[in-house]
């Protein structure tokens, strides 16, 4: 495994963190490839960099500030292609939602990355929220797309087979 590849794939992981914050759509260029599945619930899930830029743009606009954290990195490198797993907590802030202002969540997201001939890229990503709290209508900024709380925790969703990463790592359920 090639210690400057992780960095890079952390260092992409990370950015997609401040783009959201900075509503800085342009840089879902430098994460995301053009075909990027992009998997974050039943009602929010895009096959197209295109759409997924423009759907998290309309859904992030009405808030007055958000804080993604990405957290506890692992990376495993094979060739041109990696899975990354990373812990996310977030915090969204719109007063105009009424009551309290605040949404928290916190959850994970399973990345299939590959390198191109710009640099890593994720290609595909699986982001499942796995608490909240607080006022929920300030998550509901679209009507009918929501981030809902997923009854799929990792270990089930690991025993299923359905975590790039823990594939990729090997053992029990790989």
């Amino acid at each position: 495994m090639s210690q400057p590849d992780i960095m890079s794939i952390i260092q992409l992981v990370n950015l997609y963190g401040v783009a959201v914050d900075a509503q800085r759509w342009d840089l879902f260029d430098r994460i995301f490839t053009d075909d990027v599945d992009a998997d974050y619930s039943e009602s929010a899930h895009w096959r197209d960099r295109a759409r997924f830029k423009s759907d998290f743009a309309a859904f992030h606009a009405p808030f007055d500030s958000t804080q993604h954290c990405m957290m506890n990195h692992l990376v495993q490198v094979d060739g041109d292609s990696a899975q990354a797993f990373t812990y996310g907590s977030w915090r969204l802030v719109r007063h105009a939602a009424g009551g309290s202002p605040l949404w928290d969540g916190s959850g994970w997201y399973d990345d299939e990355v590959m390198r191109t001939q710009a640099g890593w890229r994720i290609r595909k990503r699986i982001c499942r929220v796995v608490w909240w709290t607080g006022n929920p209508t300030v998550n509901e900024t679209i009507p009918g797309v929501k981030f809902e709380l997923n009854a799929c925790v990792l270990r089930r969703e690991g025993e299923a087979g359905r975590v790039g990463f823990l594939k990729a790592v090997g053992g029990p359920n790989a």
